[in-house]
């Protein structure tokens, strides 16, 4: 955990949020990937190992944002 701790305390707030506004929501048209990969998931279209590395790609810039947020939070 304290690996973690330290790479988020390293990791800006507006690094996380241009990393979210760009690689999160990559490609933006016709919809954000993430978004695509989301309703996969949710109706269990989500097997191909490709789909899977895609969401943790486009979805691993809002887990980094979350989990600071939420760090920060717990110690304030």
């Amino acid at each position: 955990m304290t690996h973690l701790r330290r790479l988020l305390d390293h990791l800006s707030f507006p690094i996380l949020i241009v990393m979210c506004l760009t690689l999160g929501l990559a490609p933006f048209t016709p919809e954000p990937h993430i978004w695509e990969k989301l309703k996969l998931l949710a109706a269990g279209g989500l097997t191909q190992a490709i789909d899977i590395f895609d969401l943790l790609l486009h979805g691993l810039p809002w887990l980094l944002l979350i989990a600071k947020v939420t760090l920060m939070r717990k110690t304030a």
